[in-house]
């Protein structure tokens, strides 16, 4: 099996996948004061609950947007399962896709990742909106070119932001109103948070594609993208496990490569 590993800055996200099929999937809060023991146990355990041996996985592929973490992680996959992870953005890895910004590093290796998932599954023009810490949209072009793309405020980030300056505002569950208007404060901060980042989703998409001067096809992933994706006209698809199946591929093109050398 191969271990796909995204760190992001609010979960690590572990995939166990046999062959292109998605067998297991994991998730660890991300606490930057972990060590690489921490994470190597809890990994072990979380592998040992799914009645997984780890000397069943063959192979690992590690992308971070969280620096600190990267060779914690790296080394924690070497210490549960015996192998060397590659690292999205090390040395000698190749993605397959073409970086068209300004600094190429500059852009997350998560991002990256999704491009790659998003122009094979779609085989043309893509958008992918990522609800995580924040929320970002990446822009493929039929030819496989990462363009660039939006970075916005996660949801989680905004409504701490407002809870923080408002006094009078308390922490609501993350969930979808009886209406669009709302009779009471909690049920109208629930829609300004779903229905509002779902026009944000549309706005944001339309103005895009006019730009590119091309239709795009929209792709959801990440935590919020099942609750407000379906209230966004212009998501086409919801895709969870979007930047897993991305690692998955980057490490088959890579494996490839390295046996025909």
């Amino acid at each position: 099996m191969l271990l796909a590993v995204d760190i992001g800055n609010t979960n690590i996200v572990l995939g166990l996948y046999d062959g292109a099929h998605l067998r297991h999937t994991l998730r660890i809060a991300t606490m930057r004061t972990r060590t690489a023991d921490e994470h190597s146990v809890l990994l072990r355990q979380m592998l040992d609950l799914r009645g997984v041996d780890p000397r069943s996985i063959h192979a690992a592929i590690v992308a971070s947007v969280v620096p600190p973490l990267t060779d914690v992680v790296a080394a924690a996959v070497r210490q549960a399962c015996g192998r060397e992870p590659l690292v999205v953005g090390g040395p000698g890895l190749k993605t397959g896709i073409r970086i068209r910004y300004d600094n190429p590093r500059d852009v997350g290796a998560d991002r990256v990742v999704n491009a790659v998932a998003a122009h094979d599954r779609v085989k043309g023009a893509a958008i992918v909106v990522d609800f995580g810490t924040a929320t970002t949209f990446d822009c493929v072009s039929a030819d496989g070119e990462y363009l660039g793309g939006v970075i916005v405020p996660g949801v989680q980030v905004s409504l701490d932001g407002l809870l923080g300056r408002a006094a009078k505002l308390t922490r609501i569950e993350i969930a979808e109103p009886p209406q669009v208007v709302g009779r009471n404060t909690p049920h109208a901060m629930q829609s300004g948070i779903v229905y509002g980042y779902a026009s944000l989703v549309d706005g944001l998409v339309d103005k895009i594609e006019a730009e590119l001067g091309v239709s795009c096809r929209v792709i959801a992933t990440g935590g919020l993208a099942t609750l407000i994706g379906r209230h966004a006209r212009r998501v086409d698809e919801i895709c969870l496990d979007l930047t897993l199946a991305g690692l998955r591929l980057i490490y088959e093109r890579n494996a490839r490569a390295s046996r025909e050398r």
